[in-house]
């Protein structure tokens, strides 16, 4: 793949990831006593690296998020970092599975880092921070939600790029 076809899917599916964490798109739900969305943020992530590889999907899914870090959930920083491990592993398991198999497992790489960042954040960094057992409960509440948005993100990534090489409108 050129730079510049490189470049332009990065670009439109970086633009896409930002759209797409915030209202009206994101559909807002209340878990436990925390409000937070329901999103599509990671379907341009994994297109990216599905589509791009690694270097696609780390910078797709760290430019991806930043409207999320500093915007919807201020303060947030490191969901950049999130996506960017979504988007680098997605690249990697595609080379060898489907596009609905290569998100899960994406999923499954970048879980630990969700857990842990996200329960730090909840007992350290929250203005009121949360006692342990009602952090767990939350973060387990949260990594719930990102499944179900990442096994989505997946079945409809595998739509769109078969669509996408059917047509041949890949890179």
């Amino acid at each position: 793949m050129n730079r510049t076809k490189m470049l332009a899917l990065v670009a439109l599916m970086a633009a896409l990831a930002n759209v797409l964490s915030i209202p009206p798109i994101a559909i807002p739900i209340t878990l436990v006593d925390f409000q937070t969305e329901f999103h599509f943020t990671q379907l341009p992530v994994l297109i990216a690296g599905i589509l791009g590889g690694p270097v696609a999907g780390l910078v797709t899914g760290a430019i991806g998020g930043l409207l999320s870090s500093f915007v919807v959930f201020p303060r947030i920083a490191f969901i950049v970092g999130g996506l960017a491990i979504l988007g680098v592993a997605a690249a990697f398991f595609a080379k060898r599975l489907r596009p609905l198999f290569a998100g899960a497992l994406a999923w499954l790489v970048q879980a630990p880092y969700v857990t842990i960042t996200d329960y730090v954040w909840f007992t350290l960094f929250l203005p009121q921070k949360m006692a342990p057992q009602a952090a767990w409960a939350l973060v387990g509440s949260l990594l719930i939600k990102l499944t179900i948005e990442v096994v989505i993100s997946s079945a409809l990534a595998e739509v769109i790029i078969a669509y996408l090489k059917k047509a041949r409108m890949t890179l």
